[in-house]
């Protein structure tokens, strides 16, 4: 009787374990759709001649995908070369901005506001102040947070030291901008510490003044 009821509890174990996995890996799946259709609506020059490719090779063939996805791949290389500020514009200026946001502030969001003693807790809930927007700059990044209810500026500004620290940049500065909302805006680099090169050169002889002699 005892090991009956032993080895019924094992499967039983067991059993749960495989559908807690289960259950994990549905729900990982999930997200990961989202954000791949999400990915998908935000960049149509990538998405769109993708799915024409991998709708040819189904439809008529692998060497029908294959040509649909050289065209594409030579469309996107014309563009890079004809206009790049418009490629930068649309495609990589965007892509990179949003992966900076998530991989300077967004990834880390919840563990650094912790660690600052800005998050609250109610009993086993924690009350994290919301995220609202990530705006990725050359040399300076804005970030717009919620304050949470209780929270006065100075929770915030007096923690800017905090801040630069945690998420890795060279100065931060916090300001309300509005009733419980605040922006925190990152130097991530000095805008000035490249020189700019002046091509004298060009200049005309009309475009320097004479100089007038001393009498």
């Amino acid at each position: 009787m005892t090991r009956t009821t032993t080895t019924t509890t094992n499967v039983t174990e067991f059993g749960d374990v495989i559908m807690d996995l289960l259950g994990r890996a549905l729900i990982g799946i999930v997200v990961a759709a989202f954000h791949l259709a999400r990915w998908a609506i935000l960049f149509p020059m990538v998405s769109v001649p993708a799915g024409l490719s991998i709708a040819a090779g189904w439809f008529y063939g692998w060497a029908f995908g294959i040509a649909v996805a050289v065209l594409a791949v030579a469309g996107m290389v014309l563009w890079r070369v004809w206009s790049p500020q418009t490629f930068e514009r649309w495609l990589t200026g965007r892509i990179r901005s949003r992966f900076l946001a998530w991989f300077r502030y967004r990834r880390v969001w919840v563990k650094m506001i912790t660690a600052t003693g800005l998050a609250t807790r109610d009993g086993d809930r924690v009350f994290i102040p919301r995220l609202v927007s990530v705006h990725i700059g050359q040399s300076l990044d804005t970030v717009r947070a919620r304050m949470l209810a209780g929270h006065c500026p100075d929770y915030w500004t007096n923690r800017a030291d905090h801040f630069a620290h945690g998420f890795g940049a060279q100065q931060a500065k916090v300001g309300l901008i509005g009733p419980g909302l605040v922006e925190i805006t990152f130097r991530r680099s000095d805008s000035l510490a490249e020189p700019i090169v002046v091509d004298f050169g060009s200049r005309t002889d009309s475009t320097v003044l004479p100089l007038r002699k001393a009498a």
